[in-house]
């Protein structure tokens, strides 16, 4: 029965399913502390998931909004809501910047304008994402699942770690979350990180969106061993959200599912999560959470993962890859110009 219920709070948007995990764990988006003075950086911030948390923030009162996405239209309209419900100096606090982050010299020079706009960095949420969709190169010629939803949030992150060290060696605790998914357990058993030909593999929609939410987990517990550890003040978690209605799940799911994808964007849709409650455990994780290295479900749980999640050397396989590949595919703009190339 215990099971049951953490699956319905981890999952399911019907009334009270935050309520049934223990009280320890169990946390609202009223519970998130005063963030006066603290500044964040999300990216996919003007909608779903993202937009939640984005909200959260602004509403617990938030310095300064830096949100990384690529459509102005949807960012104005995001804006627009704000400033109807809270209000036109909380909107100013929001700063947008236009930023596909497939393209990693972008992501680059977007952290350097976020690192000339703030002495000061205490949450990263690291949340834009391709979601269940069907294989993809990106100009770089790599799979765009792991290009976009982890290898372009390690660059983003590496970036900006120098303001964080120094927001955290001021003594303040700066926390770095990483959206990853139940659906970390449709990886391959046989991955290993170990070449671009390996990732470079067509797995199918939910393999490669899987593998993607499987490195966030790695990369969280990775930064954990090796930054936490020197930096005790940095925390870094990875969350899985629930089944959220979001434009992955309503929209995105019917390119690789023309048909079979309504099951999802319709059928599911009165028991799916709505996006307020469904950045939950990315609030959790980014704005209260006194732990580092764990993977957090709704509201405040912390789960192991499968055991691929577990393994500390295919968590080190990943990012000695992921620092291969992207050195590789930016030399000219990056390594070329004196880039170090560390991710901690």
């Amino acid at each position: 029965m215990d099971a049951i219920k953490q699956t319905v709070a981890q999952n399911l948007g019907i009334g009270g399913a935050h309520e049934q995990v223990a009280e320890s764990q169990r946390f609202n988006l009223d519970d998130t502390p005063n963030l006066k003075g603290k500044v964040a950086v999300i990216t996919g911030g003007s909608e779903g998931i993202g937009y939640g948390a984005s909200h959260t923030l602004l509403s617990h009162g938030i310095e300064k909004l830096f949100i990384l996405s690529v459509s102005k239209e949807v960012v104005d309209g995001s804006i627009k809501a704000i400033k109807e419900e809270m209000g036109e100096e909380t909107a100013k606090k929001v700063t947008w910047l236009e930023c596909d982050i497939s393209d990693w010299k972008k992501v680059k020079q977007t952290a350097d304008k976020i690192a000339s706009s703030t002495d000061r960095i205490d949450i990263l949420i690291n949340n834009a994402a391709r979601g269940i969709m069907t294989y993809q190169l990106t100009d770089y010629g790599v799979d765009r699942h792991m290009a976009v939803n982890h290898m372009a949030h390690v660059i983003l992150t590496s970036h900006l770690l120098p303001i964080m060290k120094k927001t955290a060696s001021n003594g303040n605790i700066v926390r770095i979350s990483n959206q990853a998914s139940n659906a970390h357990q449709a990886t391959p058993s046989d991955t290993k990180f170990e070449s671009l030909d390996e990732l470079n593999r067509d797995l199918g929609p939910n393999g490669q969106y899987g593998r993607s939410k499987l490195a966030a987990i790695l990369y969280s517990r990775y930064l954990n061993r090796h930054l936490t550890s020197s930096h005790p003040n940095i925390l870094i978690n990875a969350t899985h959200p629930g089944f959220v209605d979001t434009k992955m799940s309503s929209q995105d799911i019917h390119e690789p599912y023309p048909l079979g994808g309504y099951a999802m964007s319709v059928g599911m849709a009165p028991i799916k999560k709505d996006i307020m409650q469904g950045c939950v455990s990315t609030v959790f994780a980014a704005t209260t959470t006194t732990k580092s290295g764990e993977y957090i479900c709704p509201p405040a749980v912390p789960e192991s993962g499968n055991a691929m999640a577990q393994d500390e050397q295919l968590g080190e396989n990943l990012m000695k890859l992921t620092r291969e590949i992207v050195k590789e595919k930016t030399y000219e703009d990056s390594a070329a110009q004196g880039c170090p190339f560390k991710d901690y």
